[in-house]
């Protein structure tokens, strides 16, 4: 047996803690003695503080680990709850992170305002374009949400294509049309050859993507949670030119550098007319 203080020391936690978890009921010590009161623990008892212990640093409540450890789970059925939960974190923790990305690249913006030069905007003819894709629904047109839409797409393209033997010739295109309320259909494209019949093949779609009569472009360079830079840069040349924006901007991949985003080149195209 083992005093509460060897028992902490042993189990890497605080006396306090143990007393904490005595008063809520998640571990009651083996024996405690009845005329000074000292409470002992066993060494059985360090799987039940080991299974505590993991529960609450995954961000379970307390009343959740109690009722957790008392359903008497396995270690197997326990490993792959922890796991699960250790997944959700992950993805939490990789959330906070490209949120934090965001502001920061925001407040970057919010320091150039005033600074933002129309220079670099080009004013062209998009061709039409026999492209192979796929496609599914974002919540919004938000950064957040178009990301691990549009990653996986792209994966998943490059993939069947591969499998069918047909080679892409030209570089990668995202576009995006507007669906139910704030949901957006994300299109992951690549081109193809004309010689591939529109339609579906190798689990695909090939059509033709449409020419942009007049197009506003700009180059931008670096990581796309900084878009906002260009795109606003966008919006300054065609509201100072008289024109009127259509739909939402196409993104061309020029340059990929899956280690670096920073290295990242696209070029933004979105259809613009003159209004009579």
């Amino acid at each position: 047996m083992f005093t509460i203080g060897d028992f902490a020391a042993f189990g890497q936690v605080s006396a306090r803690m143990l007393r904490h978890y005595d008063a809520l009921g998640l571990l009651r010590p083996a024996v405690v003695d009845e005329v000074t009161g000292y409470r002992f623990y066993s060494a059985d008892q360090f799987s039940r503080l080991n299974r505590i212990v993991a529960l609450k640093d995954l961000g379970f409540t307390l009343q959740q680990v109690g009722e957790i450890v008392d359903a008497k789970l396995s270690a197997e059925e326990l490993r792959g709850m922890l796991r699960l939960r250790q997944a959700q974190l992950e993805d939490e923790l990789a959330r906070s992170t490209a949120r934090l990305t965001s502001v920061e690249a925001r407040l970057r913006l919010i320091e150039r305002e005033g600074h933002m030069p129309t220079d670099d905007v080009v004013l062209k003819r998009i061709a039409p374009t026999r492209v192979a894709e796929l496609s599914a629904i974002s919540p919004s047109y938000d950064g957040e949400d178009i990301g691990p839409v549009l990653q996986p797409l792209f994966g998943q393209l490059f993939e069947r294509l591969g499998m069918a033997g047909i080679d892409p010739c030209g570089s990668p295109v995202a576009y995006y049309e507007a669906a139910d309320g704030e949901t957006v259909r994300v299109h992951a494209a690549v081109p193809v050859s004309a010689g591939h019949k529109t339609g579906t093949a190798a689990d695909v779609d090939v059509l033709e993507l449409p020419e942009i009569t007049q197009a506003a472009t700009i180059v931008h360079k670096g990581d796309m949670m900084e878009a906002d830079r260009s795109m606003q840069t966008l919006a300054r040349w065609i509201e100072d030119n008289g024109y009127r924006s259509h739909g939402y901007a196409r993104e061309v991949t020029l340059e990929f550098d899956p280690d670096n985003p920073a290295n990242w080149v696209h070029e933004f195209q979105i259809a613009i007319t003159k209004p009579s």
